[in-house]
Parts: structure tokens; C-alpha cells; sequence
């Protein structure tokens, strides 16, 4: 094998204003400078003229560099914002569903030091950096091999079952068409040249170039989260029903290792209401701030976290953000919990309408503007009158899916001087490392 190229997502407007900073050829023709393109009747217009899709490729590779203005970063996260952003490589634009969608394409090995420098801080330890390298990697060429596959017809794949009782859902790679990857949360995030890259971060991707992680002859789906909460959750509790044996239930520490079975409720409930001894409890800032870049640092809870709402609230909430009137809310009922406590369905009983939801993000996405930290939280109700509670509290653990490797942990074990490969085989269990190409 050799050095792949990503196409990845970055930005899906009508209109897109953007400067080239050296030279890029388009139909045999050199061009630099700002240009603006706009989507209509399903064309793309450019200098005048009307196009089906337009590819900018720089006449010198390594020096070659574009900047886009006004990217949305964060996309329904809390806290999303538009950016100026910088890229390397070329530049395609083509029209999907009456927007323009623009594409960079560009090695995988410069591709992941835009995304360790996006995802991580630049002060965090060479040995987590070297660990996200083979992550980030692995991930990417799994995901291009599944696009690949679907693409082909060889298989089917479906992200959502519904029927009068019940709406579950999950959220993947399904929706990009015509590139590998977004560059937002929904796959890694990725920023281009935006945020300068650190010599740690180009000596950890060139450490472990061309490195994935594997298991049983095939790339790993290489998930990660910010902070699993003390225990690692299971894929099929996310995402399609698959089993991959090295995605499994485990403790985030190596002293305690008793995991209690997290998916009955009284177990669930005693776990998430306590602060057990794991990897990713801490609250030492400097650690953190490997992790969390300063958009993130605006979040300080996420071990433990508590939110609270209101009837009215609540109830105008879930109708918003599920497009459906359950009218008062009467209960959140707990359905069925994964191995690290998460939820993967949850009842919602309203005076109009009851129904249940999942799987996790679904839940997240229907309990918060955003999304709410994970979906491993317990309920409480108060201010009850006539049946109907005036307060809602959830209790949660951690910070996203929590499956594969949780970053607040591994960066507390790189701290700990473990090194990268004992870190990704810690999250990713019984699984190698192999080097893919030089």
C-alpha cells in the first residue's frame, strides 16, 4: 500500500468566498488570488460562468495553500462559531442538495497532523500524540474501506428502525456521498494548516507513519470520545448491531478492575451517582489542557455532570428537537442501558404521546439544544403535581459515545509515561499495531 489521499468535507454553503495563496491550476490555466463561487439551478457560478464541479489543484504540492472564509466549526455543538481557515492540497467544489460542498484533498499523513493539532492541544505528550496518530489513521482508512464497500453494493446498511412505539437511530459516515470524510465532530475534526502544528505533532505522525491498529487481519474501527466516563462502552451500542471484539467493556484503570454489570438500573444508577477510580477521573487542569482546546476548556464538568430542567423547558425542548408534541412531560423511563452505563433506549411518556427513542446520540440530541455530554445519566423528578413533575435532573458520566479510547484517560496514562502502544492496546483490547506503508 501505499500513501493514501482523503477527500474530506469542509464546508457546505451557497455561496463561498475563498483566496488562493500561491498558484493553482484549473482547465490548464494558472490562477491565484480571492474568488468567490455560488450555488444556482444546481450549477456552480464562477467568473461568470456556470459549471457541474470545479477542481483548483496546486501547481506546486507542498507549497500550494487556500483559505476559506467563514467556516462553521463545531456544527451543533455548543460551541459552534465561523472561522477563517487555511488548507493545503486542492480544492474541489461540486453542488449537493442546492448548496456547494467544498472538498480538500490531501495525503493522509498531512491530514492527521491537521486533526491531532485540531482534536489535541499542542501541550500534550508525545506518546498520546503518537497514540491519536495511529488512532486517527487506522479510523480514516477503516471508514474509506467501508465507503468503499457500501459504494460497491456489497452490502447493505440501514442507520435507523421505527415503528408506532418505538424511533431508533444512529449516526455514521452514511451521508457523505462524495467524500471519505467531514471535517467536523461528526468524524474527526479537521481545521487544514488553520492552527499551527507543533514539532511534536509532526514527529508523533512521523513516528508511527503508515501504522494502524488491527485485529483479526482487518483495520480497526478506531472510536474515540472525550472521556468515557470509567468504563468503556460497546459499537453495537452506538452504532449498527456489530460485534468487534476489541471494542469491548472494560475498566478505564489498570488497579481496579471489578466492573459492575452496568446495564441493570440499580447497578447503573449506583455507578453513575458516585465518582469510581479511573484514567479519565481527574481534574488536574494541566492534563486537561492536553485534550481540551481552549473552545472545549468552556465545558469544566464532564467525569461527573448534573442539568436540570424545567417542565416547560423540557417539554419545548423535546418537541423541537424531535419535531414531535409529546405534550407535558410525565417521565424519562430508562429502556435498556449499554456496558458503560449508557443509555441505548429511553421511554418518553408525555400526556399526548409516548414514545421510545435511541440510540445514544439520538437521545443526546433530544435532550439538549446541543447535545447533552453522554446519554449515562440517571433521571430525577420533582415539584410532582397531579402526576406531573415540575423538575427534571439528570445525573451523568462522561463525555460522548465512550467507545475505544477516551482521551482524557489515555492522556492521563501518557502523563503516567505509558507508552503509546501499551496506551492503544489498553482501549483497544487484544487488537496489534502493523505498518501498513512506509
Amino acid at each position: 500500500m501505499t500513501e493514501p489521499k482523503v477527500k474530506v468535507g469542509i464546508l457546505f454553503e451557497p455561496e463561498i468566498e475563498f483566496v488562493l495563496l500561491a498558484p493553482y491550476r484549473i482547465d490548464g490555466c494558472e490562477i491565484s488570488g480571492a474568488q468567490t463561487v455560488t450555488c444556482r439551478n444546481g450549477q456552480i457560478v464562477w467568473q461568470d460562468r456556470m459549471y457541474d464541479e470545479l477542481r483548483f489543484e496546486p501547481v506546486d504540492a507542498l507549497s500550494g495553500s487556500f483559505e476559506i472564509r467563514n467556516v462553521t466549526i463545531g456544527i451543533n455543538f455548543h460551541w459552534e462559531r465561523k472561522e477563517h481557515q487555511r488548507f493545503q492540497g486542492a480544492f474541489h467544489l461540486i453542488v449537493e442538495n442546492d448548496k456547494l460542498t467544498g472538498i480538500n484533498v490531501i495525503g493522509v499523513e498531512d491530514y492527521l497532523i491537521s486533526v491531532i493539532s485540531s482534536e489535541m492541544s499542542a501541550t500534550a505528550s508525545l506518546e498520546l500524540l503518537k497514540a491519536h496518530a495511529v488512532i486517527s489513521r487506522s479510523w480514516l482508512l477503516a471508514q474509506m474501506e467501508k465507503n468503499k464497500t457500501l459504494a460497491d453494493g456489497q452490502d447493505t446498511y440501514t442507520t435507523c428502525t421505527q415503528t408506532d412505539e418505538e424511533l431508533i437511530k444512529w449516526y455514521d459516515r452514511e451521508d457523505h456521498l462524495h467524500f471519505d470524510v467531514c471535517a467536523d465532530d461528526h468524524c474527526q475534526r479537521y481545521q487544514g494548516i488553520t492552527r499551527a502544528s507543533t514539532e511534536t505533532v509532526r514527529e508523533a505522525v512521523a513516528a508511527t507513519r503508515g501504522e494502524l491498529l488491527m485485529y483479526d487481519g482487518k483495520i480497526c474501527d478506531a472510536r474515540f470520545s472525550k472521556c468515557c466516563g470509567g468504563v468503556f462502552e460497546e459499537f453495537r451500542s452506538c452504532w449498527e448491531e456489530v460485534e468487534h471484539p476489541y471494542l469491548a467493556k472494560q475498566r478505564d484503570s489498570e488497579t481496579a478492575t471489578e466492573l459492575p454489570d452496568l446495564t441493570v438500573e440499580a447497578e447503573a444508577d449506583r455507578w453513575i451517582r458516585t465518582s469510581p477510580e479511573a484514567f479519565c477521573n481527574t481534574a488536574d487542569a494541566k492534563i486537561l489542557s492536553q485534550v481540551l482546546n481552549h473552545y472545549d476548556q468552556e465545558t469544566t464538568q464532564f467525569y461527573r455532570w448534573t442539568v436540570t430542567y424545567g417542565q416547560d423547558e423540557l417539554a419545548a425542548l423535546i418537541r423541537e428537537r424531535s419535531g414531535i408534541d409529546f405534550g407535558r412531560i410525565i417521565d424519562l423511563i430508562p429502556v435498556e442501558r449499554g456496558t458503560s452505563g449508557r443509555l441505548i433506549k429511553l421511554k418518553i411518556v408525555g400526556s399526548k404521546r409516548t414514545l421510545t427513542i435511541g440510540k445514544e446520540l439520538e437521545i443526546r440530541r433530544t435532550l439538549s439544544t446541543s447535545h447533552l455530554y453522554s446519554s449515562a445519566f440517571v433521571i430525577d423528578k420533582a415539584d410532582i403535581s397531579d402526576g406531573i413533575p415540575g423538575r427534571f435532573t439528570l445525573t451523568g458520566a462522561g463525555w460522548g459515545h465512550g467507545v475505544g479510547l477516551c482521551q482524557i484517560g489515555a492522556a492521563v496514562m501518557g502523563e503516567r509515561q505509558y507508552p503509546y502502544d501499551e496506551i492503544l492496546l489498553h482501549y483497544y483490547i487484544e487488537a496489534s499495531i502493523e505498518k501498513a506503508y512506509h
